[in-house]
Parts: C-alpha cells; structure tokens; sequence
C-alpha cells in the first residue's frame, strides 16, 4: 500500500475514499459496473460508480461507530471497457422499446432490438460472474457499485454459488418481481424475480416496497416461506403507532438466515435524499434507519456475505454524495460483520 494520510486532502489519483490499497492487498473489493441498458425512467446509472468514486473524495474515514474499519483493505476495480461497449451498444435499442413500453408485436425491428438487449444482458451477467467468482475464490469479499438493479444478476449468481445457505436483504422502492419487463429478462425490475426462480436462494426479505404491480402482488402471496415483504406503508404505520424502529429491524433481521447478500437500490430511501435516481417514489427509509438496520443486522451475530449499491443516479451532487456515503456505511459494517474490526 502505498503512503496514505487519513487526515489529509484525497489526492486526484487515490483510490476509493482516498485509499491506496491494490487488489491483491485489499479484503474487500469493489466492482463497479456502469449499466443503464434497460433503465425504464429516467437515466444516468451508468455514471454512477465515477460519480460515487469522486464524491467519496469528502468522506472523512474516522467513522464514529465503525473507528478505522478500512484497515482490512478497500479497493475499488476499475471499470471494464468490455461492459462500456455493452451498454453503448445496447442502450440506445432498449429505448426505442421502453418508447413504446414494451410493445412490440408485429413490429420486426423491434423485436429485434429485444433479441439484441437480451444478448447484450447475458454477455454482461457472464463477465460480472466469472469476474466475482475469481475474487470470491481467492477469499476476497465483494460489493458492487451499480448500475441499474438489472445488471447485478451475474454476480448474485457467483455470491450464491460461494454461499449457497444466504438470503438476501433488499432495501428498494419496488418488489423487482416483474417476470421480462417490456421484453427484457434481465430488466432492472425483474431481478429478484429472476433471483428467486433461476438461483437457488433461500431466502429474499424485501424492505420498504410501495410500488408493485398486480403480478408482483400475487408472488409474494404465493411465496410467504421464502419471500417476506416489508412495505413501506405497514413499517410506517407502526412507527406512526408507536413502533419503535429499533424493534421494527429487529423483526427484519429475524427472517434472515446467518449469511446475508444486501441488495441497497437507493431509491429505498426517502427520495429527498435520491432525487436523481430513475423510480423515485415518496416514502422509503430515512438515512439514519437505513443504518440502524444494518447494524442491528451485524449485531445480530449474521456476517454479510456481499452486497451491491444500484440505482443511484448522479445528476446532481446530491445524489452521488449520498450514495457514496451509504456505500461506506456497506462497507464499513460488511467488514465488522467478518470480525475484521
């Protein structure tokens, strides 16, 4: 590792946070991947892991609850060109089918364009997993730095495979359960859908949900031992009647086995502190409760296992300044969980 001050300026060419730390020195790594291929509303996704990068240059490292927990090692890859040209290539045909929401029977050029996009998702699911697999392999632990939720499918496919026992926290706005959004299997709000159906996962607890559709409904009705859904307007209530958050992430953590896979989309939080991101829907955790959930997750004695940062869309400041804040929370509180500080 190359000479760092933690009390000092971060300098242009440090790494994430202002660390130094190579690959092979760190514990944990981060892997960015800039996708937005099949972003429905809204764009920007695939800034997001620069955007996050460079705000992390005003994160200060002495965390008040976490002391110096990037002594294990942070470092952050860097982004893959392959993955670039895949999202220049694709994005541009995914619109003209967002254009139409998904409509495209009878329509030759653009039932090609699905073809493309789909082919296009499952070349970038097969660079992430062979990607965090090599990494997992070697004992690393990784968190991804997204990206549209779509494009994580890959590397939950290699967290899973390491740790087949693990259930996955999601903390978002939506339940992700749609099967082929307009046409694209790999959509950002098929994911956990995908997840549940193509992947031998125990266990998903959803966290904050207030938007889902009928057929997102009617799964986790039909999937009550495997999936438990937390909407936003139940957690609300009860904190409105007296509910305490502290025992709200209580029962949270409950439902989820001793590894845990946390899927962050930031528009899970309230979006006065995402306003950029694609989805915004009012509602969602405030910063401080999503924190609490991870520590009470920690102190529960569960190890996080990986985790993924998605969604967050930088067009203003504002919005990679709180996610690369909450990705440091991830970071910090991933680390605890494996007794590295």
């Amino acid at each position: 590792m190359l000479q760092f001050d933690p009390n000092a300026a971060v300098p242009s060419d440090a790494g994430i946070y202002g660390l130094n730390y190579t690959p092979e020195e760190a514990r944990l790594i981060l892997y960015p991947i800039p996708w937005e291929v099949t972003t429905s509303s809204g764009g920007g996704t695939a800034l997001a892991p620069t955007a996050i990068k460079e705000a992390g240059r005003q994160v200060d490292l002495c965390d008040s609850e976490l002391g110096e927990f990037f002594k294990p090692g942070i470092a952050m890859l860097p982004e893959d060109k392959r993955i670039i040209k895949l999202n220049r290539t694709a994005r541009p045909k995914a619109k003209k089918v967002i254009e139409v929401a998904g409509m495209t029977q009878g329509k030759p050029a653009l039932t090609r364009c699905v073809k493309m996009v789909n082919a296009a998702c499952e070349e970038l699911n097969k660079l992430t997993y062979a990607t965090v697999r090599s990494y997992l392999k070697q004992g690393k632990l990784v968190g991804i730095i997204g990206g549209d939720h779509g494009a994580l499918f890959g590397s939950m496919q290699a967290v899973i495979e390491h740790h087949p026992s693990l259930g996955i926290l999601q903390i978002d706005a939506h339940a992700d359960l749609r099967v082929a959004f307009e046409g694209f299997h790999y959509s950002h709000a098929s994911i956990m859908y995908n997840a549940l159906t193509e992947l031998p996962l125990k266990k998903l607890v959803q966290v904050g949900v207030r938007d889902l559709c009928k057929q997102e409904r009617d799964m986790i009705l039909r999937n009550s031992g495997k999936l438990h859904t937390y909407f936003d307007h139940d957690l609300a209530d009860r904190k409105l009647g007296g509910t305490t958050w502290k025992t709200l992430c209580g029962e949270i953590v409950r439902e989820l086995p001793n590894e845990v896979y946390i899927s962050f989309d930031i528009d899970g939080l309230d979006p006065a502190l995402c306003p950029g991101t694609g989805t915004p829907v009012p509602g969602g955790l405030q910063f401080h409760e999503a924190i609490m959930l991870l520590r009470t997750l920690v102190e529960s004695g569960r190890k996080i296992v990986g985790f993924d940062l998605n969604e967050v869309s930088p067009k203003t400041s504002w919005d990679a300044n709180v996610g690369s804040r909450v990705l440091f929370k991830l970071c910090g509180w991933t680390l605890r969980s494996q007794n590295h500080v």
